[in-house]
C-alpha cells in the first residue's frame, strides 16, 4: 500500500484516540500565543493545514474568537471531531498536497506537525502553496521533528497501525523558506517526553511572507 494512503487511513482510524491524547495538551500553547499576538488584524483569516480534531483551532479561538478559521485534514473522522469541537470554525476534508483549489488569501497559515508526514519534495510544494495563499507579511507557523531524513520510517503503535514519519533538517527548511520569499524564521525548541522517558525535541518555525513580494 502507498505510504501516504496507509498513513491517512491510520489517522482516520485513530482519530478519537488522538483527540483523547492531544486535545488538551498545553505544551505548545506559548507558540500558539505568538500566532494570536502577531496577527493584529481583526477578523483575520487563518488556514490550519492538517487540523486533526481541531485542538489548535480551539486554542486559537479561545484567545482570538474573531479569527475566521478554515481547517483542513485528509482524514474525514478528524474533520468530524474538529467540527464538533469548534462549531464557529469551518472545516473540510482536503489533502494538504492538493491545495490548488484554495484561492482565498489568509493572514496566517498554521501547519502543526503536518511536515512529519510529508516527504521533502512535498514540503517544497506545501511551502510554495503557503506563499501563494498568504497575504504579504502573512504569518506561517510550522512544526516538525529535526533529524536525518534518511532515518524516516514507519512508526507502529501497539495495535499495529502505522504512519510514515519524516524527519527534516532545520537548515534545509530555513533555506526553503528563504527561496519562497519568507523572512528569517523565529525558531523554538520544545521538549516532548514520549513513553519510557524518551525525550524528543520538537521544533517550531514562525516566519512571514516578504511584505514586498508581488501577489
Amino acid at each position: 500500500m502507498d505510504r501516504y494512503k496507509e498513513t491517512s487511513e491510520t489517522w482516520n482510524k485513530i482519530a478519537s484516540l488522538y483527540q483523547d491524547k492531544f486535545m488538551d495538551l498545553d505544551l505548545y500553547n506559548k507558540t500558539y500565543d505568538l500566532i494570536c499576538s502577531s496577527i493584529s488584524a481583526k477578523n483575520a483569516r487563518i488556514l490550519e493545514i492538517g487540523c486533526g480534531p481541531g485542538n489548535i483551532t480551539r486554542y486559537l479561538l479561545s484567545k482570538r474568537p474573531d479569527f475566521r478559521i478554515l481547517g483542513i485534514d485528509v482524514a474525514p473522522n478528524m474533520i468530524k471531531l474538529a467540527e464538533k469541537n469548534n462549531p464557529t470554525a469551518t472545516f473540510k476534508v482536503l489533502d494538504c498536497r492538493q491545495l490548488g483549489g484554495l484561492n482565498t488569501l489568509y493572514d496566517g497559515i498554521v501547519c502543526g506537525f503536518c511536515l512529519p508526514f510529508l516527504s521533502p519534495t512535498d514540503c517544497i510544494k506545501l511551502i510554495a502553496d503557503c506563499k501563494r495563499l498568504l497575504i504579504n507579511n502573512g504569518l506561517l507557523y510550522l512544526s516538525f521533528v529535526e533529524g536525518d531524513p534518511n532515518k524516516s520510517n514507519f512508526k507502529v503503535d501497539s495495535n499495529g497501525d502505522r504512519v510514515y514519519f519524516h524527519f527534516h533538517e532545520l537548515e534545509i527548511l530555513k533555506t526553503l523558506l528563504a527561496s519562497k520569499s519568507f523572512g528569517e524564521p523565529e525558531v523554538y525548541h520544545i521538549d516532548y517526553e514520549r513513553k519510557k522517558a524518551l525525550l524528543e525535541i520538537h521544533t517550531v518555525l514562525i516566519s512571514r511572507k516578504n511584505p514586498h513580494e508581488k501577489e
